[in-house]
């Protein structure tokens, strides 16, 4: 086990005392709105500061975790142990030619609309996505028939060394809900998006259907992970759970939405254990009733509560 002390005086030769907070709830910084504290939550606001806290992680065995807004992320009870990274302070979007250049703190949202004012065509699809760049990228996120790996360039990361490193879309090895930056342990940070030039309307006009069809069919008027499940080969994950009448179903404060059985909401004040126990129980009822494996979409990380 580390010596927090130490690390925090470590900690605090890289960065500014107040970008370090020591056991902070994880929940007030997330999307669902749940998970129990981190040792160490750290806000960089340099390239050169997430490389030198990898390498103190490395040098010090400090378990590491980086974390984005947390939209398809559910952080146990228990907390994060060890150095938690937050990137909300890389947020700069910026437009050359036919590029946007986003930094991976930047909401995916933001940058679609970066390509609207620019007239530029191929990021509608994430008029309604609700991450950030990096875990855009880290998901290879998509909607609408449209995913990152269409539009995506190349990116900067630091690896799990600590070296600032270019990959390019295809080095990600994107596939459907997948990248290979978990399995590198890389971190971006900046992307660089490859865009077509388009008619200003008509690329509103997309934005504009895609973000009504979000609002009148998911429920975002309750904190959630998005979509809870990968779509089964064959099937549509929602519809197996509305034939399989659990939208309602409540464990605590989580429920099944009756919105659109795909999401599950944190209606009130819901645990992690709650999200999770629902969850487990959609996945067996509906391989109960169609045989059918519900494959999570979202990620669970973190420990359980002592």
């Amino acid at each position: 086990m580390y010596n927090k002390e130490i690390v925090y005086q470590e900690l605090s030769n890289v960065m500014k005392k107040e970008n370090i907070k020591r056991d902070e709830p994880l929940r007030d910084h997330l999307y669902t709105r749940l998970g129990g504290n981190a040792d160490f939550f750290l806000t960089p606001t340099t390239y050169e500061e997430v490389q030198e806290i990898v390498k103190l992680a490395n040098k010090s065995d400090v378990p590491f975790t980086l974390l984005g807004n947390g939209s398809n992320l559910i952080v146990k009870d228990g907390g994060i142990r060890g150095i938690v990274l937050h990137l909300k302070n890389f947020s700069d979007i910026s437009a050359t030619d036919q590029q946007i250049v986003a930094q991976s703190g930047a909401a995916i949202i933001d940058v679609s609309r970066r390509a609207l004012d620019e007239t530029l065509s191929g990021l509608e699809f994430a008029c309604g996505i609700p991450g950030t760049v990096g875990g855009a990228l880290f998901m290879n996120a998509g909607a609408y028939g449209g995913e990152i790996k269409d539009v995506l360039d190349y990116c900067y990361v630091v690896d799990r060394e600590g070296n600032l490193v270019k990959r390019t879309a295809l080095e990600l090895e994107l596939d459907y809900r997948h990248s290979n930056i978990s399995e590198k342990g890389d971190i971006v940070l900046e992307a660089t998006f490859s865009l077509k030039p388009g008619d200003h309307k008509d690329i509103k006009a997309v934005m504009d259907d895609l973000t009504f069809k979000r609002e009148s069919k998911q429920p975002l008027e309750y904190p959630s992970c998005g979509s809870v499940f990968k779509r089964p080969p064959g099937y549509f994950a929602g519809k197996l759970i509305q034939d399989s009448e659990l939208q309602g179903t409540n464990f605590g404060g989580a429920e099944v939405s009756t919105k659109h059985a795909g999401f599950i909401v944190n209606k009130d004040n819901a645990s992690a254990s709650d999200y999770i126990a629902l969850i487990e129980h959609v996945q067996k009822t509906v391989k109960e009733k169609f045989d059918v494996e519900l494959e999570r979409e979202v990620r669970i990380i973190g420990e359980d509560p002592q």
